[in-house]
């Protein structure tokens, strides 16, 4: 295996649709969490009476870097404001979260491991030397206190005990003290052993269960690779084995794990929670970085490309906690709930449609893919995911300017500053690919490249739109990794509310979406041809899309899921054709807040 690092928010800058995708962020809910909702602005971290446990450290696992990449003075001295409270109570034998000393042995220690990572993300950032220390504290009491008994893990802690391998890493990096390796032990002997329960993802259940959580199985998949060093125990792809379990029988077609919120099954109206299409996103990262293959960063693409920017609206004030492939409307469901594990409401676009994990935590998608465009090991520099974006380091200075994945081609101004070698990742499905217009060979790219000398780098490639097969002998429309789906128009009916003392406020209110075009159809198998339109000041905007697939369609008499009017049925009725054929746009999937993505190709 070959190892790469990631770069700091320091080397990186984002530009083009990635820098207003950042900026929409910013300027919408997870940049306002603090200002708007009750469990960040009042939370027991910083010495509130809200919420003391996960939420403000999953906020700030992402308001962190989206502040220090955009460079914005105000966000980073609210990131600041936070981390300094947080860092201030910090109690003298380590202890760090906010819970009083009696209640220890009863306070669910996964929020240790995640504001441990937190604590890391800061440093990187912005370069404190004092979360070092506090880090160091705080994990060296957490060693002490499961070696002697006064806590263990439990509950969400146990199913998330490899989380805490992103601060052990960086400690042992920076001391390498024995206590550091017996923590790791520690964590692995008492978390849980995922392969004893790897039969109850086969046929999922409408019961929720911690074996069948669908966050938990998403940070899973990467417990091997970012464990497995520091355990002294080889690396055997524990990741790809497991996922291919959950995918034969759990997969969505924008690369999530379908749960809602525990494991759902291949049905296109079951739905995807959307903690877990970042959690997966991070897994995916995170594989890469400790493995070096390249097909964990080309499902980082499709999740990035599809399942994110799917989940929220144009603005980024409101979020679904579950989206569905074939969602026809975003309506509460009459009586009884269509999720296996969810409430009625979890499909609506809003401040918190269902728990408060997903409002807090979706805001570290963006910020962490930014930061996954370029690699190092050594003396080679790899474009990971060719996003538009900026590096600045002490080896060389190089910029990217694309519009991908929107368009295919690839300008890289390089200013090498030692020598070094420049490596560009090309796809699998990449054809037909050119460097300054002539044919290159198969495989990933590299360029030689000289202290004091300025470079460009033309680089392109093909994507050829296809049909890919699903479930149920229904089809989806595919182009590199980007996802189509048929856009259902809709209105919006907007909900402003007051629930357990949370207001739900425009913006940051409750949006039910209404169709008001039809949306049952079928492919006609012609050839899909695509489209290239303008990127907007909004990257996956719904109502101007920046590329379309053209194909036909036919209507056909789909029918509603029984006891539903507002979602059709898991397979059509009928898959007769009842009407003419028509041409249609097909948008990206992460553009159709309404759409139907899994259809069946008819004659």
């Amino acid at each position: 295996m070959k190892k790469w690092n990631y770069f700091t928010s320091n080397e990186i800058t984002p530009r083009g649709w990635v820098k207003k995708q950042l900026r929409i962020q910013a300027n919408g809910l997870c940049g306002n969490l603090d200002k708007v909702w009750r469990d960040v602005r009042d939370s027991a971290w910083i010495g509130g009476d809200a919420d003391g446990w996960e939420r403000v450290p999953y906020w700030l696992d992402g308001f962190i870097p989206m502040a220090y990449l955009l460079e914005d003075a105000d966000l980073i001295a609210r990131a600041k404001k936070y981390m300094n409270a947080i860092m201030d109570a910090q109690q003298p034998d380590g202890w760090l979260c906010p819970c009083p000393p009696e209640k220890r042995a009863t306070y669910d220690t996964w929020t240790v491991l995640l504001i441990a990572k937190v604590l890391v993300v800061y440093y990187d950032c912005a370069r404190d030397e004092r979360a070092v220390d506090v880090l160091y504290k705080m994990m060296r009491n957490f060693h002490d206190l499961l070696q002697d008994g006064s806590i263990k893990l439990f509950d969400w802690g146990k199913y998330r005990w490899f989380e805490g391998f992103v601060a052990l890493e960086f400690l042992q990096a920076r001391f390498d003290e024995p206590w550091i390796k017996n923590l790791a032990q520690i964590l692995k002997d008492q978390g849980m052993d995922y392969h004893t329960v790897e039969h109850l993802w086969v046929r999922p259940l409408n019961k929720w269960t911690f074996d069948t959580h669908i966050v938990n199985l998403t940070m899973m998949l990467k417990h091997e690779a970012v464990s497995h060093e520091m355990l002294g125990l080889p690396y055997t792809d524990e990741a790809q084995k497991l996922l291919d379990i959950l995918e034969t029988h759990n997969s969505m077609p924008a690369g999530t794990i379908a749960g809602d919120e525990c494991l759902a099954g291949l049905s296109p109206i079951h739905g995807a929670e959307l903690c877990s299409v970042v959690e997966l996103m991070y897994t995916y990262e995170l594989l890469y970085a400790h493995t070096g293959e390249s097909k964990w960063l080309e499902r980082l693409e499709v999740l990035a490309f599809n399942a994110l920017p799917a989940a929220n609206s144009d603005d980024m004030w409101t979020h679904q906690y579950d989206q569905m492939s074939n969602q026809i409307a975003c309506i509460r469901f009459p009586g009884k709930t269509l999720f296996r594990t969810n409430s009625s409401e979890a499909h609506l676009f809003g401040l918190e449609p269902e728990f408060g994990c997903c409002t807090a935590n979706f805001g570290q998608g963006w910020p962490k893919f930014a930061l996954s465009a370029f690699a190092h090991n050594g003396n080679v520099i790899q474009s990971t995911v060719p996003v538009p974006n900026e590096l600045n380091c002490s080896t060389a200075h190089i910029v990217l300017d694309t519009n991908y994945p929107f368009e295919n081609t690839f300008v890289y101004t390089v200013e090498a500053k030692e020598d070094f070698t420049f490596s560009v990742r090309i796809p699998s499905f990449a054809e037909n690919v050119r460097v300054g217009g002539k044919a290159a060979p198969e495989g990933d790219i590299s360029f030689a490249c000289k202290a004091g000398e300025t470079y460009r780098f033309d680089v392109s490639y093909d994507a050829v739109p296809h049909f890919e097969e699903r479930p149920f002998d229904l089809a989806v429309a595919k182009c590199g990794s980007l996802l189509f789906a048929l856009p259902i128009g809709y209105t919006t009916r907007m909900r402003e509310y007051e629930k357990n003392g949370v207001e739900r406020k425009f913006p940051y209110c409750d949006y039910e979406y209404v169709p008001t075009t039809d949306w049952s159809y079928a492919y006609c198998g012609s050839p899909l041809t695509i489209q290239q339109k303008e990127v907007s000041d909004v990257p996956f905007s719904s109502q101007n899309p920046p590329v379309v697939l053209e194909t036909d369609v036919v209507p056909i008499d789909w029918g509603f899921e029984d006891g539903y009017d507002t979602v059709c049925a898991k397979v059509p009725d009928s898959r007769e054709p009842v009407g003419e054929p028509k041409r249609v746009e097909l948008y990206p999937y992460g553009c159709a807040k309404l759409r139907m993505t899994e259809l069946p190709i008819v004659e």
